[in-house]
């Protein structure tokens, strides 16, 4: 499961830097042809994904490294490193462009737009091969969890709104000679980029802090926990994501009077349990018997639950 989980992570990461690659040389060409500030907002944002896309490429391999003697819990914090970089450099994008927006506004000179057709033919490829990456990584994403992967997708689906409006910045100026449409949705692609970088930001920042796993995946590990046969009772349920993965700790209270043999089977059961709704993820589970008084040096015990 892992490993083609790190294939199909691979296939989604090599995708993105082709379909980069491709589209950095369309619209530099492109920019050179109309001298549209909103085709090089797209242009930069393109020039983004393909820096991004290369480290999350990077990372993504280096994350389905396995285990080894120095690192025990595996590579997968890569991703979430990689996706903190990504929203950073994103967020620069976006400063840039809305900076460059606001001068030629301010400026009140004429826009030196030509060439519009060129560009909207260059744009419509643009959002074709857009539409049919993300396909792509959703699909990858629905399989694998990769967090890398999805702030990838989420950066191209926010790509469209900017093609989109540079298309019609084309228009206008093209149909009416309106150039100052051009800086208007710049400014608007550079908003929509730097609100997709916080979110990013603030979603890897918490992986790498050890958040605990959404209140309804933690629900559905203790509805399974709740109703296994010879579990009395539950505590110290404990998560965290790290890239793609799920890590989960679970202390089971089990009848103290069978065999060792029996308690086993009933936590490996149980884990085998886990493993097939959470596919991917890391489950240690500790088995307790009833009723049974932590002693005063151990730690204090989480909540018990039944």
């Amino acid at each position: 499961m892992e490993r083609e989980s790190g294939r199909l992570n691979l296939s989604a990461g090599l995708a993105s830097v082709g379909v980069a690659l491709v589209l950095v040389a369309l619209k530099l060409w492109a920019y050179g042809e109309t001298r549209a500030l909103s085709v090089a907002a797209t242009l930069a944002d393109s020039a983004m994904d393909l820096m991004v896309s290369l480290g999350g490429l990077a990372a993504i391999w280096y994350a389905a490294r396995p285990a080894d003697e120095d690192h025990n819990f595996g590579h997968s914090a890569a991703e979430d490193l990689a996706a903190l970089g990504q929203s950073l450099f994103i967020l620069a994008a976006a400063g840039a462009i809305g900076a460059g927006a606001l001068m030629r506004l301010g400026s009140g000179a004429p826009s030196p737009i030509a060439a519009e057709g060129t560009g909207a033919v260059v744009l419509l490829v643009s959002i074709a091969l857009t539409l049919a990456l993300v396909a792509w990584q959703r699909r990858v994403v629905a399989r694998t969890g990769s967090r890398v992967v999805a702030a990838d997708s989420l950066h191209y689906l926010g790509d469209l709104l900017p093609n989109i409006g540079a298309l019609a910045a084309l228009w206008a100026s093209a149909r009416w000679g309106l150039g100052q449409v051009d800086s208007v949705v710049a400014l608007g692609a550079a908003l929509l980029l730097a609100l997709g970088a916080v979110r990013i930001f603030r979603a890897a920042w918490d992986a790498l802090m050890d958040r605990q796993a959404a209140p309804e995946v933690i629900e559905g590990i203790a509805e399974i926990v709740r109703g296994w046969e010879g579990v009395h009772g539950f505590h110290d349920l404990k998560t965290r994501l790290s890239g793609s993965r799920l890590f989960i700790v679970v202390h089971i209270e089990l009848d103290g009077r069978q065999s060792l043999e029996e308690a086993h089977a009933i936590g490996a059961a149980l884990r085998r349990a886990l493993l097939r709704a959470y596919p991917g993820s890391d489950v240690l589970i500790h088995k307790d018997p009833v009723g049974v008084k932590p002693h005063p040096e151990d730690p204090s015990r989480g909540i018990s639950r039944r």
